[in-house]
């Protein structure tokens, strides 16, 4: 199975959000041994950017256990041209399509119905696999 990752399941571990975290933890092991796992690319700026300086070491560590979805202007204009509300989630999904994802894994389900790639919570992604 291929996952791409959303960014709040990354800001999950990374800021150890309760009750998220155990969870949003155990999609990265799976990922740490031996899953296939993807981010998007804007997903580096986004936890930067909310991490401030404790941001460098987990994107090291995040980078060493996942892929990154390799996209481009064909992308973000599939992504704009998305029916839907949240442009950084349409974003999301054009490089999960790109990375050929079977799934996103996010808490953020709501706004992923309209997503061609199926969305599912880190919880059900644990319970599909069996962890």
């Amino acid at each position: 199975m291929r996952i791409l990752i959303d960014t709040d399941v990354l800001l999950d571990v990374a800021l150890a959000r309760q009750p998220f975290v155990a969870h949003s933890a155990g999609v990265l092991r799976w990922a740490e041994f031996g899953g296939q796992a993807c981010i998007a690319w804007h997903s580096i700026a986004n936890c930067a950017y909310l991490l401030d300086n404790s941001g460098r070491a987990f994107l090291t560590r995040l980078l060493t256990l996942v892929d990154v979805a390799t996209v481009g202007k064909e992308q973000a204009e599939a992504a704009v041209k998305l029916s839907m509300s949240d442009l950084e989630d349409a974003l999301q999904v054009t490089s999960a399509l790109a990375w050929r994802a079977d799934h996103i894994i996010t808490r953020n389900l709501q706004d992923y119905r309209k997503s061609p790639v199926p969305a599912i919570s880190p919880q059900q992604f644990l319970e599909s696999i069996k962890c």
